[in-house]
């Protein structure tokens, strides 16, 4: 007879998709995020975000 304790069931590993990643839509795919800009904040919040984005160049 075996003294050791039995062994803890294992999570089931996810199961693989073989489904084509490029049918799906990225982030990328959508406007969301491409220069909107949030009507609240005024001055200051303007003032950050020309900072935020100026180029290196500009410094």
């Amino acid at each position: 007879m075996s003294t050791a304790p039995d062994p803890e069931p294992r999570a089931p590993k996810p199961a693989l998709v073989f489904d084509d990643p490029l049918d799906q839509q990225s982030s990328d795919d959508t406007d969301r995020g491409w220069g909107e800009r949030s009507d609240t904040g005024g001055g200051a919040a303007d003032l950050k975000r020309f900072l935020d984005e100026k180029p290196p160049h500009h410094l």
